[in-house]
């Protein structure tokens, strides 16, 4: 442990305020990431919150333009659903309120257009013959994939995709 703690560079104060607007420019971070990167490169907790209020007076960090990122991202290029895209925002230490601003980012017609091409493709994937277990697979699918369970019901019922 010993080891560890020599080899890990230690930055001042100054240092870590240039390489967290670095790292803050690069891409949108939440105020959790760049606090735990602060202390992770050996600040104190007295200068990583003066960094943080810093960052957040130049707008270099802003949580709101975080959250919408996030969710646009998620939503767009991984193909989750809301209540994942919730969870990882809670992860990221996002408040709830702002969670609640950076969903009404979705649209709700893609959202179920997503969600239905999704069902679709993993449809056309599945051997599964039996239309019981079908129907189960996709909506365990379309589960892990955080997307309501109403909704998902409905579009197996409507668009028969079990079969």
């Amino acid at each position: 442990m010993e080891e560890f703690e020599k080899r890990q560079k230690k930055y001042t104060p100054q240092e870590g305020k240039r390489k967290a607007e670095a790292y803050c420019a690069y891409q949108e971070r939440s105020q959790q990431e760049v606090r735990d990167k602060l202390f992770s490169w050996g600040l104190y907790p007295s200068d990583v919150e003066q960094i943080i209020s810093y960052l957040l007076e130049e707008n270099f960090l802003n949580e709101e333009r975080f959250a919408k990122a996030y969710v646009l991202g998620k939503f767009r290029i991984k193909g989750w659903g809301r209540i994942k895209i919730t969870q990882g925002l809670k992860i990221k230490q996002v408040s709830p309120p702002l969670i609640k601003i950076a969903l009404k980012e979705i649209d709700p017609n893609d959202y179920f257009e997503r969600l239905v091409g999704i069902l679709t493709k993993k449809s056309t994937l599945l051997k599964e013959t039996d239309p019981f277990k079908r129907r189960n697979k996709l909506y365990q699918y379309a589960l892990s994939r955080g997307f309501e369970s109403n909704l998902i019901l409905e579009i197996l019922k409507d668009n028969s995709l079990e079969s």
